[in-house]
């Protein structure tokens, strides 16, 4: 590749062209029977979005990725220069990538003209015939398709009807490569009619010239749904002549959902080292995107991301670690009053419904989390709510009849890990319901704080988070004291 310099070296080499499309879809053939990853990082899409993605490849069409925010629409997007060359030949100084042996501007076909076969040949890389262009309101035609440039006529003192005036676009500046539109409904409707030619016909047109550059770009568009957003949406005409839609979606599974945050997660290399994050905690952080999407306070329209949980994440480990640097501690495990620090990247990710605005971020944050620690609780502890009556044995007589004794657990957000396992041990009955399960000696502290929490959820104690502490109290007890002090002060 470094030895052909010329068009004449180029011919001489067996170089055929090809469109970009063509291109892509023999790549992927190649993968395809070689078994190899085109979309490496895109985790629960193998079974649904990334095979119809190559359906779509194979058929040599334009891509709609449709799906809610955090669903990694942009990612797989650029993921697709994969499927293009290495490097690709083009005409030494051309603007539009102009194929040696196939220019379409006026540059290229006058150098070709000119210089025959000793014509300089470039090479470019493909991480270069990526564009992209994020969609907003003041994208113009000019942005995207060209216009005219006053300064290049005037330089170059040629009148406005020679198109050597014309300033392309970033469309015409795509030729032979990838072009991506992200959020394609914010752009105008005129701004999209710009794009029938290109799409249909294969060509564009600027301003009042003749010229008609057939163009070779392979699209690919995102958009959220179009009842989602109030901003636009994309007009029909141009939908029609998009060929392959493809709906991209959530993780489907809480495991799924934990190898993304896992892999998108943005954590120091003394943080992976010093705080210990349990499994318990991973599911229960991506339980809360879950509740969040089936949540009557949130927008199901707008999607809750994926991006919740990775900050969340980011946000758990950050919190651990501040705790234990401030007791000074060589090394952490993250517990469940931890997620005090999670409750930013939760109002921050959720869009909210009138009910949930009523309620405000705060309140819907600490909601999400009670549910998610509610179900996450009957994953190891029996329900409160159905043990049956005369039943021989209550597994939380111990801890009820502790707590109406008048004994409280206020576990401090930043207790030093020996403060916070005596709070725990304290608690009679909480260690032997615990070690009935079999868990593992480095989990059983977390999982006796899961029994606080999930017990407080299903109205057995009463718990508040005063200051910078979760109180857990026996709920009749607190409900006495109520009554005593309204008696009181009438």
């Amino acid at each position: 590749m470094n030895d052909i310099q010329t068009l004449g070296q180029l011919k001489a080499s067996g170089y055929r062209p090809r469109s970009v499309k063509e291109e892509m879809r023999a790549n992927l053939v190649h993968f395809l029977q070689t078994k190899d990853r085109v979309f490496e990082g895109i985790i629960g899409f193998d079974d649904t979005v990334l095979p119809d993605i190559e359906r779509a490849i194979l058929s040599r069409h334009n891509i709609l990725l449709l799906g809610l925010r955090g669903q990694a629409k942009t990612r797989i997007a650029r993921l697709l220069i994969h499927l293009l060359d290495e490097y690709m030949p083009i005409i030494g100084g051309s603007e539009l990538n102009d194929d040696p042996l196939a220019p379409i501007s006026r540059y290229g076909k006058d150098k070709v003209a000119e210089m025959g076969d000793d014509t300089p040949v470039e090479w470019v890389h493909r991480n270069d015939r990526y564009v992209e262009k994020l969609a907003t309101p003041d994208v113009s035609v000019a942005d995207l398709i060209g216009d005219v440039d006053p300064i290049k006529a005037a330089s170059m003192k040629l009148p406005y009807s020679d198109e050597r005036v014309i300033h392309f676009g970033l469309v015409p500046r795509a030729h032979r490569g990838v072009f991506v539109i992200n959020e394609l409904p914010d752009l105008q409707a005129r701004i999209q009619v710009s794009l029938f030619n290109i799409l249909q016909e294969g060509d564009i047109q600027i301003r009042g010239f003749k010229l008609r550059l057939p163009l070779d770009i392979q699209f690919v568009f995102t958009a959220n749904p179009e009842d989602y957003t109030n901003r636009g949406s994309i007009i029909t005409p141009l939908k029609d002549r998009i060929e392959s839609q493809i709906l991209t979606h959530y993780p489907k599974t809480i495991e799924i959902s934990r190898q993304i945050t896992r892999q998108e997660a943005r954590l120091a290399e003394e943080q992976q080292k010093l705080v210990r994050v349990p499994d318990l905690l991973e599911i229960l952080l991506e339980q809360i995107s879950f509740e969040a999407r089936d949540s009557e306070f949130v927008d199901e329209k707008s999607g809750v991301s994926a991006r919740l949980s990775i900050s969340g994440y980011e946000n758990l480990v950050s919190t651990a670690e501040r705790r234990m640097l401030i007791n000074g501690e060589k090394s952490t495990t993250a517990r469940l009053a931890d997620f005090w620090g999670v409750v930013p990247a939760i109002t921050g990710k959720v869009e909210l419904v009138y009910e949930g605005e009523q309620e405000g971020p705060y309140a819907v944050a600490i909601a999400l989390l009670g549910q998610a620690i509610k179900k996450l609780y009957l994953e190891y502890f029996p329900n409160p709510d159905k043990l049956k009556k005369g039943q021989e044995r209550d597994p939380f007589g111990t801890i009820r009849t502790w707590f109406s004794a008048g004994h409280s657990v206020d576990l401090l957000n930043d207790a030093s890990d020996a403060d916070y396992r005596q709070e725990l041990e304290k608690v009679a009955g909480l260690r032997k319901l615990v070690e009935s399960l079999g868990m593992p000696e480095e989990d059983r502290y977390l999982l006796m704080e899961l029994a606080l929490h999930g017990l407080a959820e299903f109205n057995v104690l009463n718990k508040e988070y005063l200051e910078s502490r979760f109180s857990f109290r026996d709920l009749l007890a607190d409900m006495l004291n109520d009554d005593f002090d309204e008696d009181f002060d009438e």
